[in-house]
């Protein structure tokens, strides 16, 4: 059965770059910006699914931003 969506939580390296992993499925992307991680996101997908109409039409990617400050 081919599923509609796949969510990505898409998170800044430390090290530099982006990170993606996929919400209830074993896929892992890395990239240096967003437009190359979007990319990288469709290879691992064609990876991870064996069949091409098996992708999920519609790929969300959840950027999350960590920032941390100073309550004083």
């Amino acid at each position: 059965m081919k599923i509609k969506e796949i969510v990505f939580i898409v998170e800044e390296d430390p090290e530099g770059g982006y990170t993606a992993r996929a919400l209830g499925y074993s896929i892992f992307t890395e990239a240096e910006t967003i437009e190359e991680l979007k990319e990288s996101v469709k290879d691992a997908l064609r990876c991870h699914f064996d069949k091409d109409e098996e992708v999920p039409d519609i790929v969300r990617l959840h950027i999350v931003k960590e920032e941390t400050f100073a309550y004083a």
